[in-house]
């Protein structure tokens, strides 16, 4: 593991009109010390060379070839494996960053010495206009979780200490395979702490799984009901206050 450097996990399916923008926010940030990781997560291979094209005599910049789809989980969970970087951060392939975001988390997070961290975002559309915003709370632990995930995948950065190390594997679900694993985190004490800053754009697409209804309450009760071994009523029950606290977010 190599100090002070941060992984950036990239997973990639079928985002061909925004992995560029994604790509560069990654590697045209201000914070020098990091290492780019792709993972293709697509056995259709059509994408493959406009990849390898845009990231071509790019340095630090590794790209791993899944033979099968396996989802973005799987994918994030194989960059993790390859990993050399103290700290893990994660973008999906149509978000972006702000310039400064690694370079203001870090310093965040070091100077509070704290494992996890996640920060305030916008919400974009398919051609980037902003249609909303979401700010961090100072922290979320374990008891915050349960009732609502108010944490954005593309903005959090992990520290690899030994106990993330051991505990880091994101599930094999369609949706909320992130809101699984920070609950996996925060029952393990990790506390996640909030930036206020606003430092990434988070794209909301209309065809996208997480915008599918029914597949996030599959999901979501697979959240409580599998992964938590929560009874059948209260898994409905917490879907339920789940479902009730996106709803207020949303409007």
């Amino acid at each position: 593991m190599k100090k002070n450097l941060v992984s950036i996990i990239i997973p990639y399916f079928k985002k061909k009109e925004f992995f560029f923008e994604t790509f560069y926010s990654a590697y045209n940030q201000s914070y020098k010390k990091k290492e780019i990781i792709i993972i293709y997560d697509d056995e259709d291979l059509s994408d493959l060379n406009f990849i390898k094209n845009t990231i071509n005599k790019k340095k630090n910049v590794h790209l791993y070839i899944n033979k099968k789809t396996h989802g973005a989980g799987a994918a994030r969970n194989l960059g993790i494996k390859k990993s050399e970087g103290e700290f893990l951060a994660f973008i999906d392939s149509d978000d972006v960053w702000k310039k400064n975001k690694l370079k203001k988390q870090i310093k965040f997070m070091n100077k509070k010495k704290i494992e996890a961290s996640f920060t305030t975002y916008s919400i974009i559309d398919e051609i980037g206009n902003v249609t909303g915003l979401r700010y961090a709370k100072k922290k979320i632990d374990f008891n915050d979780l349960i009732f609502s995930c108010d944490i954005g995948l593309s903005t959090v950065i992990l520290r690899k200490n030994k106990k993330i190390k051991k505990i880091i594997k994101f599930p094999d679900l369609k949706t909320k395979e992130d809101y699984v694993l920070w609950i996996k985190l925060s029952k393990n004490k990790i506390v996640f702490y909030g930036l206020k800053e606003n430092l990434t754009n988070w794209r909301k697409l209309d065809n996208s799984l997480s915008s599918n209804p029914l597949q996030k309450l599959k999901d979501g009760f697979r959240v409580y009901n599998t992964y938590l071994k929560f009874n059948f009523s209260k898994s409905i029950l917490h879907l339920f206050l789940l479902s009730l606290n996106y709803l207020k977010k949303t409007f």
